[in-house]
């Protein structure tokens, strides 16, 4: 499967700890503003997002079904740019591995903003096949083709893959300042 290009800003998790940094003012200036407008983070650990990953991905490349996992406090806001995607969302069977077929797929459209929490979070996997076509879509394989903003760029059910990139914003629940952290890092 090919990989992303992903730039992590504001400082990456050391394991389950955020080095505490600003993040650059391009990810915050406007976009934090419309999150406590939308009181997205307001029940979160801090109150708002402290990571924000940049992901890339090029037509063919995907990512492989996962969860975001403990070390976030439970809600992901997911910022599409540039082109569309579809993400696959995997239910967890009673092992925790996923099941065969998605039980959603999400058309998150250029500009679209895509929250993950609750349930969704926590018993589900999410991914994006390797393709450079996405096809079927239409109401009856699109959960949300209800809320999409303009269905004319999919009416006839294919959409070739151009390049994306993503901006997913967390709240990481341990933060250390940068003396703790290079402590932190220099144990073996």
């Amino acid at each position: 499967m090919a990989t992303s290009n992903v730039l992590e800003l504001a400082a990456g998790p050391a394991k389950d700890k955020l080095i505490d940094a600003p993040m650059p003012a391009f990810l915050t200036k406007i976009i934090l503003d419309k999150f406590k407008e939308l009181h997205i983070f307001d029940d979160s650990a801090h109150g708002a997002p402290n990571h924000c990953l940049v992901n890339e991905y090029q037509p063919g490349q995907g990512i492989m079904p996962h969860e975001d996992g403990p070390a976030y406090f439970p809600i992901t806001a997911t910022i599409s740019l540039a082109a569309h995607t579809v993400l696959n969302i995997y239910k967890k069977n009673e092992q925790g591995e996923r099941e065969a077929a998605p039980i959603w797929r999400i058309l998150q459209e250029p500009r679209s903003l895509l929250l993950t929490t609750g349930s969704m979070y926590k018993d589900t996997l999410h991914g994006i096949s390797d393709l450079e076509q996405d096809t079927d879509l239409q109401s009856g394989s699109i959960a949300n083709w209800q809320l999409l903003g303009d269905k004319s760029s999919f009416e006839n059910g294919t959409a070739d893959r151009q390049t994306r990139v993503s901006l997913t914003y967390r709240d990481v629940l341990k933060v250390a300042k940068i003396g703790s952290a290079l402590k932190f890092m220099s144990k073996k």
